[in-house]
């Protein structure tokens, strides 16, 4: 169409376009080159506004207020299983904890009652020399158990048990009176030499070696010094450390080397004094020996001198 048509208006009419933005007051745009609202920045993504255009206004979402309802429960559930479940994971967690000391106290004590650790660090000879004497201790239990049944059946009788009474009584006091110190005796036995060495032999040495022959059978012992003196050992004899390697002995001074002469089962008694850590090992570790002679017959002649009661009577 020419320019001739369009001036006289006898051209063909214009299609309908998109009227422009005008600006306030009907007045035209003042923007200059202002975009057609029709165009697409080809700065801006497609679906997005040019700069400088207003946002398009959203519309509300209807059921926003019941999506808020709901997820606001949800959390409220949410947030009470959550409590709950820590409620219950605490208390899964003490109950394990103590189930757990449970069964480490009850390994440990089964350990302690179950396991010897001298027994376990012994050596199997150590080991055999134990149960040898065990042995011998189980039977000279029952010879003692025979004995004393012996003893009361014939104590049961008639004329025979008055006899076998007064032998008993006897038998008893010779006994009674060995173990007192009060009454000499002779049998089979051990001789116990202590050799001094960079220490001088301790009175908690010879105490300890008094009380393992008492542990092995030991029926008599005394001990004697280098100048031949002896005392009778009994249940109230104590020991003293005393001047220039010296002991006191129930008051009485012993000088070195000191020996116990002791009666009893030989075996049995040389094994209680080589168990592990015991005298014979602790007076090697001081630098000293202890000299262990088998005697055929030991004799122990000293003579314990028994204390006057101030205080205590016989009943009956």
């Amino acid at each position: 169409m020419s320019d001739e048509h369009t001036e006289t208006g006898t051209g063909w009419p214009q299609p309908a376009g998109p009227a422009r933005p005008e600006g306030p007051a009907g007045e035209p745009d003042p923007r200059p080159q202002a975009p057609d609202p029709d165009e697409l920045s080809p700065l801006s993504p497609q679906g997005q506004p040019a700069e400088g255009d207003p946002a398009p206004v959203e519309e509300a979402d209807e059921p926003s207020a019941a999506s808020a309802g709901t997820a606001s429960a949800t959390a409220t559930a949410v947030a009470v299983a959550a409590a709950g479940w820590r409620r219950f994971g605490s208390a899964t967690v003490m109950i394990g904890v103590l189930l757990v000391l449970l069964g480490f106290t009850l390994a440990v004590q089964l350990k302690t009652t179950s396991t010897d650790s001298s027994l376990a660090a012994a050596r199997q000879e150590d080991l055999v020399r134990i149960l040898y004497d065990l042995e011998a201790r189980d039977i000279r239990l029952r010879q003692d158990i025979t004995a004393l049944e012996d003893s009361q059946r014939q104590l049961r009788s008639g004329e025979q048990g008055r006899q076998a009474a007064l032998e008993e009584a006897t038998r008893r006091a010779d006994e009674l009176g060995i173990l007192a110190g009060t009454l000499p005796a002779r049998g089979p036995g051990l001789a116990v030499r202590f050799q001094a060495g960079t220490k001088p032999i301790s009175a908690i040495r010879v105490l300890d070696a008094v009380q393992e022959l008492r542990g092995a059978g030991a029926e008599a012992m005394q001990i004697s010094g280098g100048d031949r003196a002896s005392v009778r050992i009994v249940a109230s004899t104590y020991f003293l450390d005393g001047e220039s390697g010296s002991l006191i002995v129930d008051g009485r001074r012993l000088t070195g080397p000191f020996t116990i002469t002791v009666i009893g089962d030989p075996a049995t008694m040389r094994t209680g004094l080589n168990i592990p850590g015991g005298v014979v090992a602790s007076v090697a570790q001081d630098g000293g020996n202890v000299i262990v002679e088998d005697r055929e017959v030991a004799e122990v002649s000293a003579l314990h001198v028994p204390r006057t009661l101030e205080h205590a009577r016989p009943v009956g």
